[in-house]
């Protein structure tokens, strides 16, 4: 036990001790002979008074006698009365006694029995885990901003923040639900593209294959030098087996990060390793260029018409996309932005496919068209605001002027 406490404890009960014995231990011997004599001496005065009354006449010898016997009587009660008291205390005495090595004795015995003397000596114990304190509070305040956004759907900045708090907590499937919205209300945003493809991956068991990928490339379409459109976007072709492409996509990295960083060294070790497994993909992807993101592209102007200003809100949805002239409707390219984006120029291409077969490049004519929707349903609604181009070659390169000026019927 430490020593330290030993001594406080100590310390704490000499110094009850000294507040309690003393009145306790004090003797009363010689307040009671003082007492006593006291007494005896007011009764020698009271007999000398009394004699004196006597001889002159004051009192009879009756009365003399009456008085006496009073006097007598009165000074035996009180000498028989400090006897009693000088008793009573000499007996308490034994409390003291009690005290002094009963009550240390059973409070020690109590303490070693039901409390937790180590608890002094390991101070580790005593430590108030702080890292789990912020923890809770980290908790509390993202189970808030959940609640918050059940009320609050449209908060785009709000879903993106708690994908990402989610993702520190490394809970995974929250994250990717809460990124799942963001995209739907941000559109096609490097970040955003990244973000939801990144916890797509996790909750696929890191697998970045398929729909990761697309989202993936169609940031690096966006942003090609996104230096974590590269990194993600070489992991997922090595995990598709397309180690040549991979490696285009990592040494493009390698040449952005600060040279001899952590990151550079850790991504010239992976080329390393996919040439070693794939020893012609060094040599291809040094002959060749990268190859372009999409092989077909086409360029969007989208405007609204003045008229139709006060018609729609700034958060509204605005989807820019391309169909086929004839067959599905589905988009073969699409792009969702806000109608606080306009005017804005875009660019589709195959990336933004919704399906692998129903792309821009299989097609040699499409038609353009721009749409609000204040649902934010990608399908047309009656009351939506449009604007199209009805035919554009694929191979015509100039930039396309869509002016929103039409209503859906």
């Amino acid at each position: 036990m430490n020593i330290v406490f030993l001594l406080l404890v100590g310390a704490l009960i000499v110094i009850a001790f000294l507040f309690i014995l003393p009145p306790l231990w004090r003797k009363h011997s010689n307040l009671d002979v003082d007492l006593d004599q006291r007494n005896v001496k007011i009764a020698q005065q009271r007999l000398a008074e009394l004699k004196e009354n006597l001889r002159s006449g004051g009192l009879s010898q009756t009365q003399y006698n009456e008085q006496l016997a009073d006097l007598e009587q009165a000074l035996s009660d009180d000498l028989d009365i400090q006897s009693k008291v000088h008793s009573v205390s000499t007996q308490s005495r034994w409390i003291i006694y009690v005290l002094v090595i009963a009550l240390p004795l059973l409070a020690g015995t109590l303490y070693w029995t039901l409390g937790n003397y180590q608890a002094v000596s390991h101070s580790a114990e005593m430590t108030i885990d702080t890292d789990a304190i912020k923890m809770a509070e980290i908790n509390k305040m993202v189970t808030g901003l959940a609640e918050k956004l059940k009320n609050h759907p449209d908060d785009a900045q709000g879903w993106l923040m708690l994908g990402r708090s989610y993702d520190v907590l490394e809970q995974h499937t929250q994250a990717l639900d809460a990124f799942a919205h963001a995209y739907q209300l941000l559109g096609d945003q490097a970040e955003i593209l990244l973000l939801y493809a990144d916890a797509l991956g996790y909750v696929n068991d890191r697998n970045l294959t398929g729909k990761p990928s697309e989202l993936i490339f169609k940031a690096i379409a966006l942003e090609p030098d996104n230096m974590k459109a590269l990194w993600l976007g070489g992991m997922a072709k090595a995990q598709e087996g397309d180690a040549v492409t991979a490696t285009k996509l990592w040494k493009k990295l390698e040449t952005l990060l600060p040279p001899g960083s952590e990151y550079q060294q850790e991504i010239q070790g992976l080329l390393a390793k996919l040439a070693s497994e794939s020893p012609d993909a060094l040599t291809q992807s040094e002959a060749e260029p990268v190859a372009a993101v999409s092989s077909a592209t086409i360029t969007v102007q989208v405007s609204l018409a003045p008229e139709l200003i006060k018609s729609a809100a700034a958060t509204d949805t605005v989807f820019v996309y391309a169909q086929a002239l004839s067959g599905p409707k589905m988009p073969l390219a699409i792009v969702r932005k806000q109608v606080s984006d306009l005017p804005i120029t875009v660019s589709l291409n195959d990336t933004m496919a919704m399906m692998p077969n129903m792309k821009l490049s299989n097609f040699p004519e499409v038609k353009l068209l721009a749409r609000v929707s204040k649902s934010g349903n990608a399908m047309s609604q009656a009351g939506d605001l449009i604007g199209a181009i009805n035919q554009v070659m694929l191979t015509d390169k100039n930039t396309h002027h869509i002016i929103i000026n039409d209503s859906v019927k």
